[in-house]
């Protein structure tokens, strides 16, 4: 077992490739965004040290101290559920936002980056599986969603997220990530934006070679890579 923060980028740095290589993608195709949620101050600046660029924080609450301190150094990521009422310490700060899943959300980033005069990188958040202990819209609604915020000029869609089940076996989870694939085909098919959606933010520490098998562009892993310190 990888037991530094060097040797984790290693390992997963191979498994990355080896999935790409099944898939025959190029490994450029895919970003890792380093979850540092569940670790600390130090640790993240390591993290910052050892190269990676991109990182991803649930909670403002847990990444302002980080932020404060390692604003400069990276892009940062909002990967949690955006509560309406905390988009104004997230936009400006966070390069990118994978949980919009709801009309309000929007208008309120939108809101707030015309303040700031900037567009705001987002992705999708579908629950692709279903399950009640998920947030997300449902698969079905994301064609009416993407209707509804086409002429919100400061927010981009960039991408759809997905999270999928906790299963023992990585491979159950290929339904969920391919699902996801499929819905951001039929977005781009339907050409209700006016350009198309490239990105597939999908895929965690348990099962990112299965979502790099199916598609992702973005993998967003915390234990697997940063630890749990």
């Amino acid at each position: 077992m990888a037991t530094t923060l060097k040797e984790r980028i290693q390992e997963v740095e191979t498994k990355v490739a080896d999935a790409c290589r099944r898939a025959g993608r190029s490994r450029d195709e895919v970003e890792l965004i380093a979850v540092t949620k569940y670790v600390s101050l130090a640790t993240t600046g390591e993290v910052f040290r050892q190269g990676l660029s991109h990182v991803g924080e649930n909670r403002w609450q847990d990444a302002q101290p980080k932020w404060e301190t390692f604003g400069s150094e990276g892009t940062w990521h909002f990967i949690g559920h955006l509560q309406t009422n905390k988009v104004k310490d997230v936009v400006g700060k966070f390069a990118y936002i994978h949980s919009l899943d709801r009309l309000s959300l929007a208008k309120e980033i939108d809101k707030k980056a015309a303040q700031l005069g900037l567009a705001v990188n987002c992705f999708i958040q579908l629950n692709v599986s279903g399950e009640e202990s998920k947030y997300g819209l449902a698969p079905e609604a994301l064609l009416p969603f993407a209707e509804s915020i086409r002429d919100l000029k400061h927010i981009r869609v960039v991408g759809l997220m997905t999270m999928a089940p906790y299963e023992a076996e990585p491979e159950s989870t290929r339904p969920v990530f391919r699902g996801l694939r499929e819905w951001r085909d039929r977005l781009n098919e339907a050409a209700i934006l006016d350009y198309k959606v490239p990105h597939l933010s999908m895929g965690m520490s348990n099962d990112f070679e299965v979502a790099i098998e199916e598609g992702a562009t973005w993998a967003r892993l915390g234990s697997i890579l940063v630890g749990k310190e």
